[in-house]
């Protein structure tokens, strides 16, 4: 079986109708109904610890569950905390450390955390589940990109090979400290500003990699994302360690498994291996107007024009 998160298996199944939920489970997050004006956006997530320090451990973790809530088009309201560890193995500061951290990327969001959960495991895990308000007329989905759209990416790519290599004592956390400030970015004003230039198709680009998020922004479409590999920014260094071998095993997993909708002429392994790298709290991946393209601009916001859409067959072609 290929790469698959709970929402994905949900999607296969028959839920019972209501119309109150605008999204179903299959997206990066589930949109419930409340009134004409609001509609609830609901996520959960949950990582294990990929650098050594359990305050930035917090923080990244804290700002990857959030970022789910950003890639509808949501602002979070409140959260709650998802804690497994051994009691045995961690003196208590250290949870303290991870919480304060997760409280700080919370706050900044403006959302609040109202409790949470704690369960008996031995590796660490530590998520959110969140709770977020949408106009339910404003709300992001993953489908919708037309021939003719730009497409837009707003964090680097590489994360998961930088920490597989950090684990691997090939880095310390300075040497990948440019891939942990933007995994503790929230992606809130990158939402605002693919809201505010009417996007068309969102995303947010998390386990799957970049290649597989966007095959799950083609599917059942009459599209293909056509990518210009120089465009897409890669953090340094990730190159340098894919060349040495050091290569997360779920990049090896997403390539094979989306590998049949990839048209990729003349680009090597080790390319295709970053552009399918799993990030964690990764940026939004969106797609807009040639027209709004002076709103992203006027913004000021960070982000790479990565390629355009075609008509098509839901195919991803890289070159």
């Amino acid at each position: 079986m290929g790469p698959a998160d709970l929402s994905e298996l949900l999607h296969v199944l028959e839920a019972p109708e209501d119309k109150r939920m605008l999204v179903p489970p299959g997206d990066d997050a589930g949109v419930f109904l409340l009134n004409e004006d609001t509609a609830l956006v609901e996520t959960v997530d949950v990582i294990t610890p990929l650098v050594n320090d359990p305050y930035l451990f917090g923080r990244i973790s804290a700002t990857n569950s959030l970022s789910d809530i950003y890639a509808m088009g949501g602002t979070p309201l409140t959260c709650l905390a998802i804690f497994g560890f051994s009691s045995c193995d961690y003196e208590m500061d250290v949870f303290e450390l991870v919480l304060k951290g997760a409280m700080e990327s919370i706050a900044l969001s403006g959302a609040c955390l109202l409790g949470g959960h704690s369960f008996e495991d031995r590796e660490m895990k530590f998520g959110l589940s969140v709770t977020g308000i949408v106009r339910p007329q404003r709300v992001l989905r993953k489908e919708g990109a037309a021939p003719g759209d730009h497409i837009i990416l707003t964090k680097p790519v590489g994360t998961g090979v930088l920490t597989t290599a950090l684990k691997g004592g090939k880095v310390d956390e300075d040497g990948i400290s440019e891939a942990i400030k933007w995994m503790c970015t929230l992606n809130a004003e990158a939402a605002r500003v693919a809201l505010s230039a009417h996007a068309t198709a969102c995303t947010d680009v998390t386990g799957f990699g970049l290649l597989g998020h966007a095959c799950n922004m083609l599917r059942d479409t009459e599209v293909d994302f056509h990518i210009r590999l120089e465009s897409v920014p890669v953090f340094e260094g990730v190159r340098e360690f894919v060349e040495m071998g050091i290569v997360p095993e779920g990049a090896y997993n997403n390539l094979n498994f989306h590998k049949s909708y990839i048209d990729a002429p003349g680009v090597e392994e080790e390319s295709l291996l970053i552009l399918s790298d799993p990030q964690t709290s990764g940026g939004l991946l969106f797609t807009i107007k040639p027209g709004n393209l002076h709103i992203l601009k006027e913004s000021g916001l960070t982000c790479w024009r990565i390629g355009e859409v075609r008509q098509g067959s839901g195919r991803i072609i890289i070159d």
